[in-house]
């Protein structure tokens, strides 16, 4: 099954509901990153909660940016999405495991434990608008419905999940949204509430081969969901040469003077896909020179 995002409204207009399989766009940064199943879980979560937060998104040009910091072994989390779904991402400590909770599950609250969680939304205005809170869990999707709650005050429910074999490999990804809209009546709460007790597991879904259509038929089994069009989602990095060069530049005079007394001259990696780029001695003098 290919990732994407399947879209509705329900009751009456009043919630909207976004599902997603992620299961390949997460195994991608897996492999990208060469993650240990712990922090590949963490950012599994973050990603596919970026890809579906980028469908509240309404121009081609803005985009969500996730960033965790946290005291726990991952030390912090980074994801970002465009307004099609493309996503990238990383943690900072990538080597790592913990031991399984007390259910048998990974710990993903002890491999983050405290901080608190930024979204970035640049919405294409002259500065972008940024909430901040403090981590509830660590858990991922209740920090980020925590964040809706807190800074942008809409009722909101998510659940992320990641299932990984014991080689290490994603077999199931994915999650769901729903917001309840500003004339939302009581009736429609408790319908949301009831919906989401249903499925206790979305990685079990998923792996059993249940499409995000599916899923939201499963958490309102009694609707007619008002459906648009499905939006795929892919691992999306637009680093480029150019853009790494405008990083070098923006080291600074004697940052850039240390570099260019380097005759091997200097080689800068992309954190959200690890491609590498080397510049050489005279580049890097050139630019200076511009300076």
């Amino acid at each position: 099954m290919n990732d994407y995002i399947a879209k509705a409204m329900v009751h009456k207009g009043q919630v909207r509901v976004f599902a997603a399989v992620t299961t390949n766009t997460v195994e991608q940064a897996r492999i990208l990153h060469d993650m240990n199943p712990t922090p590949l879980v963490a950012l599994g979560r973050v990603l596919t909660g970026a890809a579906l937060m980028s469908q509240t998104l309404k121009a081609v040009n803005q985009t969500i940016t996730i960033q965790i910091r946290s005291d726990g072994p991952i030390g912090g989390i980074v994801a970002v999405t465009d307004y099609r779904a493309g996503v990238r991402g990383y943690v900072y400590n990538p080597h790592f495991d913990v031991p399984l909770n007390e259910h048998g599950k990974f710990d993903i609250r002890t491999a983050v434990g405290s901080g608190h969680l930024n979204v970035i939304k640049d919405l294409g205005l002259k500065e972008p608008y940024i909430g901040h809170v403090d981590l509830v869990s660590g858990e991922i999707a209740e920090d980020l419905t925590y964040y809706y709650a807190s800074s942008e005050q809409i009722p909101t429910a998510m659940n992320l999940g990641v299932l990984v074999s014991p080689e290490g490999r994603v077999l199931a990804a994915g999650g769901f949204f729903i917001q309840l809209m500003p004339d939302a009546e009581e009736e429609a709460i408790v319908k949301v509430e009831k919906g989401i007790s249903v499925i206790p597991s979305i990685t079990a879904a998923i792996h059993e081969g249940k499409t995000p259509e599916d899923i939201i038929r499963i958490i309102f089994p009694d609707d007619e969901p008002e459906t648009f069009d499905p939006v795929p989602v892919t691992y999306k990095c637009n680093c480029s040469r150019d853009r790494m060069i405008r990083n070098l530049a923006a080291l600074g005079m004697k940052d850039l003077e240390e570099l260019a007394g380097d005759e091997n001259g200097a080689e800068l990696v992309c954190h959200f896909c690890n491609k590498k780029y080397h510049f050489t001695q005279e580049e890097i003098t050139a630019l200076l020179k511009k300076q």
